[in-house]
């Protein structure tokens, strides 16, 4: 039998893709943008998405019914790309994240957000976010995973916090980072930038032998089809990727230069299986997957937690 999950702040679904390999089953994913509930709809038309603001969002029906509540909250209060004004940020959803964690009493949480989370100047409120989740009956733990540790091709650190409720006995442990030179870049798409019978495409592949820098999925106002600022582009550069925006195909026969990557490319990067369907929108379809959490990374740490509610022991439970 599926353990069950609600989770908040869905995106376009790669977390939640992750929990469900996991052996996780979905009773409701909560997201505000409609793009990204077209998008969770249209790729898995089971799921229970609902459409809302996470602050309209009530956690008291689920209550004694969750496995897991999981979520990736906004990252923009406390990403090196922003201004980071943490708790001071409109965005910050930690607040609504404790609230349904109080309202639903799941059994486990994990919640996900950027490196800047650990920063020093965050310290006093990390502290606060984390002790009203042990307050609240859960034993914590937080650490930083690397995503290229877990068989994604890419650059992308991100700080996991789960929690375990007291009264499941069970010792979580992060996922043991897989054997040997993460893949590259090149031998991940290769098929890919081959598709259209580019000549120089396996010398390509050849040079771009290394992971790829964070991809970056901006914002409504200032997120375009590209692969970030003048220091990531820089970094694709030398992978022999022109980072200034992104193509509708992959090279053509006779196409001299710098290749630039599709929004299916960038997809597999991030993780995501190659029919998962972002739409037709080629600016919305890179903020899906800009801002989403790499799968394979969801999944690894959602077969830990996974372990622990299987085989750990509940001895009690108060509503």
């Amino acid at each position: 039998m599926a353990l069950t999950c609600v989770e908040i702040c869905a995106g376009a679904g790669g977390q939640a893709l992750g929990l469900s390999l996991a052996g996780f089953e979905h009773i409701a994913l909560v997201e505000y943008e409609q793009e990204y509930c077209a998008t969770l709809k249209r790729n898995r038309p089971n799921w229970n998405v609902v459409c809302s603001d996470v602050r309209d969002f009530f956690g008291l029906p689920y209550r004694n019914r969750v496995d897991l509540l999981a979520g990736g909250v906004p990252c923009p209060p406390f990403s090196a790309a922003g201004k980071q004004l943490g708790a001071d940020d409109e965005r910050d959803l930690f607040p609504e994240a404790l609230r349904l964690i109080d309202e639903i009493k799941p059994r486990a949480v994990m919640l996900e957000n950027v490196r800047g989370f650990l920063d020093h100047k965050f310290d006093e409120y990390r502290q606060m976010i984390l002790g009203q989740i042990k307050a609240a009956g859960y034993t914590v733990h937080i650490q930083l995973l690397n995503a290229s540790d877990y068989g994604v091709p890419q650059l992308r650190p991100r700080v996991v916090i789960v929690g375990i409720r007291h009264d499941v006995k069970g010792n979580f442990v992060y996922p043991t980072p897989h054997l040997g030179k993460p893949i590259t870049v090149g031998k991940s798409i290769g098929d890919l930038m081959k598709a259209n019978g580019w000549e120089l495409a396996d010398s390509w592949i050849a040079q771009a032998n290394a992971i790829a820098p964070t991809i970056v999925g901006g914002s409504k106002r200032h997120g375009g089809p590209d692969l970030g600022p003048v220091r990531a582009r820089r970094a694709w550069a030398g992978l022999g990727v022109d980072g200034l925006g992104i193509a509708n195909e992959a090279p053509q026969k006779g196409f001299v230069g710098m290749p630039r990557l599709t929004s299916r490319m960038l997809a597999r990067i991030q993780g995501f299986p190659d029919e998962w369907d972002f739409g037709t929108k080629k600016t919305a379809a890179c903020r899906m997957i800009g801002n989403a959490f790499p799968p394979p990374v969801a999944q690894a740490v959602g077969e830990k937690i996974k372990e622990v509610l299987e085989h750990g022991v509940v001895v009690s439970h108060r509503a």
